[in-house]
């Protein structure tokens, strides 16, 4: 029976991490002007190495339907987060422009990558859910990096910041599996993509965790951010996932990416498009924060009753 206490035994590892991050950066071990090296690193070699292991191979990924659901669900979910974050941030009575805006995006877009990933290759680690993040993840960013650019800057769709590393993986490897040819990824190319990967998450999540001990008591709270955040992150947005999960013809594994994805806080991306193109980053970090330190409590409750009313049984170790 999957209980909330084995959920958070399985996703405390995560959270153990960011704390280390802050702890590291609170004593100095870690100094802030290491975060760009080191984040390049994970960015252009560990992730997109990890990444193409856990693709070749993925039997998954064969179906053409699969990948298209993944990827339009990636997008289209992300629309709905924003949209109830909108709603719910006027009735806040958020400033309309730049507040009601960068509330909206958010709340509305989960952390899809570093808190995600981890997460469900503990729960899901051999079932294909994995590679399927990563194909759906590319329609998230998309996502983020058109309607939420033109939502804080009302400039053009910055499709430039599609192609990096990540998004260059997920295509290698969608092309290799569609020609059969992720079997030919073998013996010492194969081992050194993983040992290359293996490190790329726990090191990004003590980033993060550097980067929360940064932001955290740099603004002033706003309790109606805090809280309208909470309510739309982890209870609005979570609900309409999970009404996807349960009712479209979709494959286990995406049911699976789907149920973590609505258990995530909210994402960091946030705070870089608020303060690349002109939003609201004191905004931004509030609803990080706060969902991010709540989400300890709600993320083993939502994956537990989640699991549960769609029928799924994670593998727990």
């Amino acid at each position: 029976m999957i209980t909330p206490g084995a959920v958070i035994a399985s996703v405390l590892p995560v959270y153990l991490l960011l704390i280390v991050g802050a702890v590291l950066r609170r004593t100095g071990v870690l100094a802030r002007e290491n975060d760009a090296g080191v984040m390049r690193l994970v960015f252009s070699l560990m992730l997109p190495c990890f990444i193409l292991d856990k693709i070749l191979g993925s039997a998954v990924l064969r179906s053409g339907s699969v990948v298209m659901w993944g990827l339009f669900l990636g997008f289209f979910l992300i629309l709905v987060g924003i949209g109830i974050g909108w709603v719910v941030g006027r009735g806040l009575g958020l400033e309309r422009g730049m507040g009601a805006r960068t509330f909206a995006l958010s709340a509305g877009c989960q952390n899809f990558g570093f808190t995600a990933v981890p997460v469900v290759e503990i729960l899901w680690g051999g079932s294909g859910a994995l590679a399927l993040l990563f194909v759906h993840n590319i329609d998230v960013e998309v996502a983020m990096w058109s309607v939420g650019v033109m939502m804080m800057s009302g400039g053009p769709v910055k499709w430039g910041r599609l192609i990096n590393g990540v998004t260059v993986a997920v295509t290698i490897g969608l092309g290799l599996v569609a020609l059969g040819l992720d079997g030919q990824v073998t013996g010492p190319a194969r081992t050194a993509l993983s040992m290359i990967g293996i490190g790329a998450f726990p090191v990004a999540i003590l980033i993060s965790g550097c980067s929360m001990m940064d932001l955290a008591g740099a603004e002033r709270p706003d309790l109606r951010v805090l809280l309208g955040g909470a309510l739309v992150r982890l209870a609005l947005a979570p609900a309409a996932i999970l009404c996807a999960a349960k009712f479209l013809p979709l494959p286990v594994e995406l049911r699976q990416v789907l149920v973590v994805q609505a258990a995530m806080p909210a994402g960091m991306s946030a705070i870089l498009l608020a303060k690349m193109y002109g939003g609201r980053p004191a905004v931004a970090v509030q609803v990080v924060l706060a969902t991010t330190v709540l989400s300890l409590v709600t993320l083993p409750w939502i994956i537990t009753w989640g699991c549960a009313w769609i029928g799924l049984k994670p593998i727990l170790p």
